[in-house]
This record gives C-alpha cells, structure tokens and sequence, in this order.
C-alpha cells in the first residue's frame, strides 16, 4: 500500500470528522431530530464498517477469500453511502458546506477505490492466509481511527434508540381553543415557532396561508397550506381572520455587529409595516393581529420581577422590541385587536435555545454561564402555540402579553436540570468576561443578563400551561 492510498485514507478521514462533527452533532444536531433516525440508523452501520476497514488495513494483509470480503465491505459502503443520500434529500434540506463536503468525500473514496482495488485484487489471487504487518505510526493511528469510528457508531445507534423513545404531541390539539374554522396568515411560518403553529393549524381544520421568503423550505409545512412569497400576492377581497407576524432575522446566531443589528431590525419593522399595509386594504379587516416581540423589551433588571406593567431599562434588545411594537401600533387605528406577544425562551429539540446546548452538555461539558445568577424567562413551545391559540380566541386580550412560563429560573438551575435531564455533570462554567471579551453586547444581554418575567395576563384570564416547571418542560422534550 502506497503512501499515496494512506494519504488520501488520511483525508478522508479528516474530512468525515468535520462532517460528524461540524455537520451531524453541532449544527444539524442529527441525534435530536426524531425524522433522522432511519439516517442515524446508516451513519451507525458505516461507522462500524469504516473501525472494521481500519483495523485490517493497519495491521493485516489478508489474502484469498478474505481480500474479496473486504472488496465486499467496501461496495457496502458505496451502497450505504447511496441510501444515505437519498435518505438526507428526503428527511432534511442539507447546508451547502454539508453538500460539498459529502461531494468531495465521494471523489476522494473513488481514488481510494482506484489505488486500493487492484492492491485487494492481487492479494485475492493469493493462496488463503493472514499475516500481521506492524507499519509503526501507521498502525497505531489506525487504531485510533477504528477506535474513534466505532464510538461515532455507538453513539448513532444509542441517539436511534432514544428518538425512538421520545414522545410526539400532536400538533392538531394545540390549538383546540380556536372555535370554528379560521384562516390565519402566518409570517415566519418556516421558523422554529411558525412551522409548528402552521401544523397545529392546519391539523386542525383551519386554513392556512403561510408567506415564505424562501420557496425551498415550503416542504417544512405540511398540507393543507397556502403558500406565497409575498404580501402583494393576496387580493384585497381574501378573507382572513387573523394574522400571526413571527417574520425576523434570527438575533442569536451571530456577533451584534453594526450591520447585524440593522439587519435584525429592519427585517422586523419592514415585515411588520408590510403586515399593516396588506390590513389596510383589505376589504375586510382581520379580527386580530398577533404581533411578535420578546421579553427584551424590559432590558436588564437582574432580579425584579417583570409583569406587563413594568417599566423598560434602556439597551438594543428594548430598541429592538420597542420599535417593532411600535411598527404594530397602527394596525389597531384601522379596528384590529393588536397583541404584542413578548416570548420568552423557547424550549424544544427542533430549533431554538436549548438546541445549541445539547451537544456540548451531552458529552459532559456543559455548565453555567458567568455567575449563573441571571435569570432565565422560558416557555416549551407547544405552550407558546397554545397559548398563540388562546390569544386569539381571547377577545378582551389585547397590548402586550408576556408568554413565558410561571416559574422562570437562575442559569444555574437551568443547566442543573438540563445536566439532570440527559444524566451528566453540568460543572464546566464559561467565565463571564471571557463571553464578555467575544460577544460583547450580544454576550451582555443575552447570555449574562436576563429578565425575571412573569405571564400575569395569561395566567389572570385562565390560561392553563402544560409545563409550569423547567423539569416538566424539559421532560417532555427530551
């Protein structure tokens, strides 16, 4: 075997890490997702084929019928690899550094194939036998490599069976509060909170009409929908009973730079002023108009309790949620109830806060942030689409709702019970300058400040949450 055939083996294993890595764990978070478990399932049987691969190659030289297994392991994995992308297509829309890097695995296995199999076939043209070959560091790291593939195996098909345990709540009862049969157009339907709004919704008889901006994630929403990419699309005559406006570019995927906190704001105030355009010539106006915002509203209070009447403290999350309040206002001078809906933390394994922190607290390294002290506001978020639900078919609920759960929690409970949840240690604590010194703003007001929020207009008109206490919440999803 050539240095060459060890060489491109190296790369493609450097290449695979990134994409288990970088791809699987942290980003696509696969081992989260109950609608991949037949593609862990795949990822699994590969993985243990690669630590077998690696094992032989580094220490043996098989011959005869055992060379032609390995060729029949190897054809295992083309056809493997195959079902796996016909399985991705199907499950979920890759990332573009996902598709090329599966790309250049592919040509880099086919020139392994090319040096490989003739080596294979002429050991295969040798009388039956097995012979131990020591190739020094070579061997020694392909046992490592075998070792570190056989893991990445047993972790796949562990993450399978625990998706199999996880429970499902149908999305149709969420929102069995909303009497008779509504159409709601719904901005953001393709986000971690629209999509499952637009489930609940159709699930349950209602119509609805969903604007995407991008026409490749209509496969997100499941029938029956309308769709359209824009506002100008619907006549002035469509009826529509209400709107849900949850449109925005993402606050906490990225540094608060000048240009990100521009993009974060005018993508609120623009959708939401198109929302108020489309009321405004409509012939019959919509009953409601349900208007997002967050509880970054109030701005940092450390550890006063915070109720729709409470006063706002100055920073760029109360510029933010102010501003696209305000946006919202002129849409209750043309007869519409407005509710601007100040959510919380969102908890749920298909997107959202909590989904950035399973990873590292899964493998034993997660922890508090700073002092742990700051408070974290949260809501599961089938209770945030019950409780959407219940607004709208509240007519007396109108201005701002807070739509967090009863009992907020310290971050040092939080990663308590999330350590609890998934059974390990939650002791890593990341300093709070050092979060300070890489996130500036972003760091201050989101992961070190906090607000201790309570939903006193929810729960004063008889709302009833589902899960009252992190653990609940945390159960239920996990």
């Amino acid at each position: 075997m050539t240095l060459l055939l060890w060489t491109l083996i190296a790369i493609q294993i450097v290449m695979g890490v990134f994409d288990t890595f970088y791809h699987h764990e942290f980003t696509e978070r696969l081992a989260w997702r109950p609608s991949q478990r037949f593609e862990l399932k795949l990822h699994g049987i590969r993985n243990m084929l690669y630590a077998l691969l690696f094992l032989l190659l580094g220490w043996l030289e098989v011959y005869g019928v055992l060379a032609l297994l390995i060729v029949a392991v190897l054809i295992a994995e083309i056809v493997i690899t195959l079902m796996d992308f016909v399985e991705e297509d199907l499950s979920r829309k890759l990332p573009p550094s996902e598709r090329i890097n599966h790309t250049l695995l592919a040509i880099n296995y086919g020139a392994i194939l090319a040096l490989l199999l003739p080596v294979l076939l002429e050991w295969a043209m040798q009388p039956f036998g097995v012979t131990v070959v020591y190739r020094g560091l070579l061997s020694i790291a392909a046992t490592a490599c075998a070792v570190g593939a056989a893991l990445c195996g047993i972790r796949d098909f562990a993450a399978m069976r625990r998706l199999g345990r996880m429970r499902s709540v149908p999305a149709n009862g969420l929102v069995d509060k909303l009497p008779g049969r509504k159409t709601v157009l719904i901005t953001g339907a393709t986000g971690f909170i629209g999509s499952r709004l637009a489930a609940s919704l159709g699930g349950a008889g209602h119509h609805v009409i969903a604007l995407i901006r991008t026409p490749a994630k209509a496969e997100m929403l499941p029938p029956p929908v309308t769709l359209i990419t824009s506002l100008d699309q619907l006549a002035a005559d469509t009826p529509i009973d209400a709107i849900v406006n949850l449109a925005g570019e993402p606050i906490g995927n990225g540094l608060w730079t000048e240009a990100k906190r521009a993009k974060i704001i005018s993508s609120r105030i623009d959708m939401t002023g198109e929302v108020v355009k489309l009321i405004a010539r409509l012939e019959r106006k919509p009953e409601m108009l349900v208007s997002g915002s967050a509880i970054g509203w109030y701005g940092l209070w450390a550890d006063q309790v915070l109720t729709e009447s409470a006063k706002s403290h100055a920073c760029f999350s109360h510029e933010l949620c102010a501003a696209w309040e305000r946006a919202a206002r002129p849409a209750e001078e043309l007869g519409v109830r407005v509710v601007n809906l100040r959510v919380g933390l969102v908890l749920g394994t298909e997107g959202g806060f909590v989904t950035r922190l399973l990873t590292p607290f899964e493998f034993g390294l997660g922890g508090p942030l700073g002092t742990g002290r700051q408070w974290m506001s949260w809501i599961e978020r089938d209770d945030l689409i019950r409780l959407i639900a219940y607004v709208m078919a509240t007519p007396d609920l109108a201005g701002p709702v807070n739509a967090t759960a009863p009992i907020p929690v310290t971050n040092a409970k939080f990663t308590e019970e999330l350590g609890r949840c998934l059974h390990r240690p939650a002791v890593f604590r990341i300093p709070g300058g050092l979060l300070r010194r890489v996130g500036g703003g972003f760091a201050d007001e989101l992961l070190l400040g906090g607000q201790r929020v309570l939903p006193n207009k929810a729960l004063s008109r008889g709302f009833v949450f589902r899960h009252e206490t992190l653990r609940s919440a945390f159960e239920a999803i996990l």
